[in-house]
Parts: C-alpha cells; structure tokens; sequence
C-alpha cells in the first residue's frame, strides 16, 4: 500500500467555507485498496440549498442536468449572489457622495411666542415698555422650500467611490468563482455516487460467486466429497460479503440523501443518475499550459487583483483628507400667510473647507489604509503561488490516476481468472477452500480497485479544470450518459 498523499483544492481567498479533495491510501470493501483513492469534504454553505418547490419525487439527472440545478439551488451560489448586491449597494452609497442633494418640504405653521423668554421684556425698553406686549400671535404661514447641497470638490469622496467600485468588481468575480466552486461540489458528488453504485455492484457480485460457490461446499459436504470445514470457511466468507454489502448500500443512500441537499432536491426523493465514470479522462493541457491559462482564468485571483486596486484607492482617499474641500448649498422658497400672497425667497452658501489640525487622526487613517494595501498585496501574491501549486497537484494526480486505472483493469482480469481456475481446483479435488476464498479476496480487491481509480481519474481531471478556472466549460461534459 503506497505513502498517503493529500491535496486542497482551490477556494476563493474570499470564500469562508468551499470544496476540498483529499487524497489518500484508505482501506475500503473486502481489504485494502491498493491505489491512491480520493475522497470529497464539502463544507458549508456549498453542502445546503435553497429548496425547490417544483422538484419531482422521481428525477433523472444526468451530471449537466445536476451542475444546472446546483447552480440555481445552491447555497453557496444564493450567497454569493447577495454578497454581490450588497458590494453594488455599497457601491451606490460611496457615489451619492459625489451627487447633489436636492430635497423639497412643504410646512404650515401656528405660534404664538412669549417675548420675555426672548429677553424682550418692558423693562428692556424703559418708558416705551408700556406699550411693548408680552407675547406676540398667534400667527400663521406656510412654506414651500427646495434644498441643494452639492460637493465641488472632495477627492477623499472621489477615492472612495472608486474603492467600493473595484470591490463591488471584486464580488461579481468571487461569485464567478462561487460557480466554479458550486459545479466542482455538484460533479464531485455525483462522481462519489457513481463509484458509490459500482462497489455495490461489484461487491453484488462477490455475494454471488460466495453464494454459489457455498451451496457446491455444501452439497459436496452433505455427499461426503468434501470436508465440513471447507462449507464452513465459504459460509462465514459469504456472510462477511452480505454484510459488506449492506454497509455499502447503506453509505450509497446517504450519499444520495447529501447530494440532493445540494440541489435543493427533496431528500427523499427517487433519483436516476444517467451518466457513467469515464475511462478517458486525460487533460489535453501540459502543464506549463494549465498554469499560464490559470492565471488568466481564475476568477479568485482576478477578485483578489481588484481587492488590491480597491485598497490602492483607499490609500488615496486617506492622503486626500489632508486636501480642501468645498460645497455649495442652497434654497429657494415660497413663505406667505397664505399659498395666494407668497413670495419667493432663497439663500445661497459656498463654503471651502482647509483641514488644519485633526489630532493625528488624517497620519492614523493613511497608516491603517497602507497596511490593509499590504495584506492585500501579500494575499494575491501567495494566491498566485497557491494557484501554481495546485495546477501542478493536478496535473501530477491526473497523470497517476490515469497509469492506475489501466493497471487496475488489468489486475482486475487476472483476477477473473485467477478465481476461475480457483473455482475448477475446488471442483476437482485438487485443493481445499482456502484457496478459493483467497482468490476471492482477490478479485474483491481488484474490482476496487478499478472503481476506486476510475474515480480518482475522474476527479483528479474535475479538480485540474477547476484549477485552471475553466470547470463551467469542462466539468458537464466530463461524463457520458448511459
């Protein structure tokens, strides 16, 4: 059994949960499995949906069928679909910074006022205080006003806006990359159950040659032909392989039950899954071809360039507090006693605005925004390696997965034949039940094998074009259908 090996598929930089493929030497069915065999952890929110109510109780999907569905049902996708309305909503506000401000009111008013709350009391006027009334009103008039307010100079405004731009820029391609990360889950998945469907077969298969080959012990031990012991060894081997069995029926269900949560599917609904494991699933990239495309395509390293571009403005916007600033307002109104005698009035202000000292707070906001400029920096830098690393990774799976599955095809022949020639041994007298149940083992082993690296071939080639940022395009035609 080879050294354990293990890989991390790509995520988004920005993503807080996503898919994972681990690979390594696992112990699977009758015995050991004896290639490198990949298995899929997808985390949340990418494991849930949103719930489809018009989804049937019996469905056929075939894996494009599936990817489409995933992409309109999963949470993964729901979520980043919002996130991308918020960045835009952002967006909105950072740019009605730099737009005028009108706004209209409509008032009617009743008063009557005490004039000695206003310091004009009589003995304020001396002699003349007589005549001075206490309170004034009560009184009316109405007032119909507009209101301007409009920047003519802000550049911290200005910079700002074009921060929550390369943002609002930068979750559009994180959900692009979301759908990547969503099909990648989808095709892993159904890849999980096909393999899931191909050990049951095989392992169908086991119970039947066990069962077979104990009702010959039995009814050779019952003639006196062969020894009891030898029925009973096949006995305990068929019922081992009955219960292999239902472990791995029972495991193919809950996979099924999680991958219709993906989907948005009922969980208990009657799913036929149409497309087959391929058995040709070389990448017709080299692999300093698939990183150079990498760079260009992957949508996750696209959004972290456009992070930077957004910290990049919002060191700017900090420098430019340190710079004047100037407005205008304005208002024009109708005020009268009544809407048939107003008369129009307005004000007019401009105002130029010189930060002089502000307690160090301009030097603190430009330190803050520079070291946030860096992190981002040193992210898209070691996403860029990441990327690289993970082109490779796939590349080196693909070209091994590909050297096992024809070595487990052919082991798995041998095997046929191997237990064949068992079976005539046992049959003739030329040897005892050990041998059969070995051979048995065997053929086990190798049917697992097979499956086991058909699948990791598939996934391996599923995992190279989402490293590549080209899963959308590659990964619905991956599979044929039955």
């Amino acid at each position: 059994m080879p050294a354990s090996t293990a890989t991390q598929l790509p995520l988004s930089s920005s993503s807080q949960a996503g898919v994972t493929a681990q690979q390594a030497s696992q112990p699977t069915g009758a015995s050991s499995v004896n290639v490198i065999t990949p298995s899929l952890q997808i985390q949340a929110p990418y494991s849930g949906s949103v719930r489809d109510s018009t989804a049937a109780d019996e469905i056929r999907l075939s894996l494009p069928e599936a990817v489409r569905r995933g992409l309109q049902f999963n949470l993964g996708e729901v979520n980043a679909s919002f996130a991308v309305r918020q960045a835009r909503a952002q967006r909105g506000s950072a740019l009605s910074e730099l737009l005028p401000h009108v706004s209209t009111s409509v008032s009617e008013t009743d008063a009557k006022q005490d004039l000695q709350t206003e310091g004009l009391g009589a003995s304020a006027f001396g002699n003349l205080g007589a005549f001075i009334p206490v309170t004034v009103g009560p009184y009316h008039y109405y007032s119909l006003q507009g209101n301007l307010s409009a920047s003519v100079m802000d550049l911290t405004s200005l910079y700002n806006y074009r921060s929550a731009s390369m943002n609002a820029n930068a979750s559009a391609l994180t959900a692009r990359d979301a759908r990547e990360l969503v099909i990648f889950a989808v095709a892993g998945s159904y890849l999980q159950i096909l393999r899931a469907q191909a050990q049951v077969l095989a392992q169908t298969d086991q119970v039947q040659y066990a069962q077979a080959l104990y009702d010959q012990a039995r009814a050779q031990a019952e003639a006196g032909t062969k020894a009891e012991i030898d029925a009973l060894r096949i006995l305990v081997q068929l019922q081992t392989e009955q219960q292999r069995l239902r472990s791995e029926e029972s495991d193919q269900k809950k996979q099924i039950f999680a991958f219709a949560r993906l989907l948005g599917v009922p969980v208990n609904a009657r799913i036929t899954f149409t497309s087959t494991l391929n058995e040709d699933a070389a990448s017709p990239l080299g692999v300093e071809q698939a990183i150079q495309q990498a760079l260009v395509q992957r949508q996750d390293l696209r959004a972290q360039e456009a992070r930077v571009r957004a910290a990049e403005a919002t060191v700017k916007a900090a420098h430019a507090e340190h710079m004047p600033t100037a407005s205008i307002q304005g208002n024009y109104s109708l005020q009268g006693i009544n809407p048939e005698q107003g008369r129009g009035v307005f004000s007019t202000t401009a105002k130029i605005s010189v930060p002089v000292f502000e307690g160090g707070r301009i030097r603190a906001d430009v330190e803050q925004a520079k070291a946030a400029l860096d992190q981002r920096r040193a992210e898209l830098d070691n996403l860029r390696g990441a990327v690289e690393l993970q082109v490779r990774s796939a590349c080196d799976d693909l070209d091994v997965a590909t050297t096992q599955v024809q070595v487990a095809k052919s082991n798995r022949e041998l095997a046929l034949k191997i237990l064949k020639q068992s079976q005539d041994r046992f049959t003739s007298g030329a040897t005892n039940s050990v041998e059969v149940i070995q051979s048995q083992q065997t053929l086990g082993a190798a049917l697992d094998d097979y499956v086991s690296a058909l699948y990791a071939a598939n996934l391996a080639r599923i995992s190279l074009a989402r490293a590549i940022g080209d899963a959308e395009q590659q990964i619905p035609a991956l599979l044929k259908d039955k």
